[in-house]
């Protein structure tokens, strides 16, 4: 029986030491899954706190961050803070976030600016068909009155029209007046008597076909774009400066009208915006316009998409801006002979008129004469001959005295024809018995508006 007392002894020995060997292994696991939680624990608070600063983060810089590049491109929007602490699933929130925020602001954005469009287009139109009223009336007061306010009263009215309609274009609105086909020089003069200090600007005909002109359908937005262009130039130079607007023609490519001026000129964050703006963006808001909102250039590119112009802007020889607006061929045409031209426009320069006199001395320059002038019907136009070569023409020279060159009259020409002309009348209305209307220091006053340009800096 000793035996089996010593066999029951071992395995309760066995048993006793496995059991406490067991509890200690227990007791180890316990503790070293304690210390993995406990730093499970640290690394989630860690997380915890880095997401809230990111939170923290989102709301108080990067979402006004985003805000304020929508309108300033070259904002910088701050990333994450601390990339390493926040997982994927996190940051991708967190992104997402930025961009839908984005999205609401932008899309609000474009909701109040159109509805801000919208009550700017009704008004404008209201307040244009008042002021075509207004014009047409101007216009009978001046042939039935002698009072040089009255003109003065109509070019302020000119010149409330042109910024309702440039409002208007701005808005997507039509610009309110039909044409016929107009000659591209008298777009030209049109366009220069919307703007104050339309005395500084000189016109330049350099067109090979004198009577060049525009489609009905685009004559008026090439006026009120040109005007846009000119009141720049000339609110952003020196008032004893002049701003010269050369009228060219190209082959295949249309004409070209490009304006000059000695102004103050642009940086070139001012002038790359320029450039954006006159490309004809798909959409400007009116918001990003400034305040006061800087609309010129956005008008020139509104109508640069719509009727195919180009537009193009950079620095001058004369030390200010120069642009260049080109019309396309297939917007041109030529107009008949019967059409009578303005007598302000400018008759287009001679390409080569020296060369010519040198190249044929004995020869007269200008139409050969008509061999029987009383043949033709009277007042109807003759066309213009180019010069007969030497050969052929010596014996009708010597045969037939020459005519007159025509001289070409220059603007300030003709601007002293029509003053002779006006003051004429006063005179002999004054002798009638009618007294000139009075005017207090014998000066036109018409440039003295302080009509600002929009864009350029």
């Amino acid at each position: 029986m000793g035996w089996i007392l010593a066999v029951i002894a071992i395995a309760a020995a066995v048993v006793a030491t496995a059991r406490s060997f067991g509890s200690a292994r227990s007791e180890q696991v316990a503790v070293t899954h304690a210390e993995v939680c406990e730093r499970q624990l640290k690394a989630a608070e860690a997380r915890t706190a880095a997401l809230v600063d990111e939170i923290r983060q989102l709301a108080h810089r990067r979402i006004p961050a985003a805000a304020v590049a929508l309108s300033h491109p070259s904002a910088q929007v701050p990333g994450l803070r601390e990339a390493a602490e926040v997982d994927g699933e996190a940051a991708r929130l967190l992104t997402e976030a930025v961009q839908a925020a984005r999205t609401a602001v932008m899309e609000e954005r474009q909701r109040v600016d159109a509805a801000a469009r919208a009550a700017m287009r009704g008004t404008s139109a209201k307040i244009q068909s008042l002021l075509n009223q207004s014009q047409q009336l101007l216009h009978e007061l001046q042939h039935e009155y002698d009072d040089p306010r009255i003109l003065q009263l109509d070019f302020r009215n000119e010149l409330a029209l042109r910024r309702t309609q440039s409002t208007a274009v701005l808005c997507d609105a039509w610009p309110g007046l039909a044409r016929q086909n107009s000659p591209l020089v008298e777009i030209v003069l049109g366009a220069q008597s919307r703007v104050a200090g339309y005395e500084r600007i000189k016109v330049a005909n350099h067109l090979r076909e004198e009577r060049l002109a525009l489609a009905a359908r685009a004559a008026e937005p090439l006026a009120i774009a040109l005007a846009e262009l000119l009141a720049n130039a000339t609110a952003y130079s020196h008032p004893d400066t002049d701003v010269t607007v050369t009228l060219q023609q190209s082959g295949g490519r249309g004409a070209f009208l490009v304006v000059d001026d000695a102004g103050i000129g642009m940086d070139e964050d001012a002038l790359d915006r320029a450039r954006a703006l006159l490309a004809g963006p798909s959409e400007v808001l009116l918001t990003e316009l400034g305040d006061p909102p800087q609309t010129g250039f956005a008008v020139v590119g509104r109508l640069v998409v719509q009727y195919g112009f180009h537009c193009h802007i950079e620095a001058s020889p004369f030390g200010g801006m120069r642009t260049i607006l080109r019309v396309p061929a297939h917007l041109l045409t030529v107009l008949k002979e019967d059409r009578t031209l303005s007598a302000l426009a400018p008759v287009p320069v001679s390409a080569h008129p020296a060369a010519a006199d040198e190249a044929t001395p004995a020869v007269p320059a200008q139409d050969p004469p008509q061999a029987a002038p009383a043949a033709q019907p009277a007042g109807l136009p003759s066309r213009r001959r180019r010069p007969p070569r030497a050969a052929t023409a010596a014996p009708q020279a010597s045969a037939v005295e020459p005519p007159a060159v025509q001289v070409s009259r220059t603007p300030e020409q003709a601007e002293s024809s029509w003053a002779a002309l006006q003051q004429g009348t006063l005179n002999g209305r004054s002798v009638a018995g009618r007294a000139p209307a009075p005017d207090s220091d014998g000066h036109d006053h018409l440039g003295d508006q302080d009509d600002q340009g929009d864009d350029e800096t």
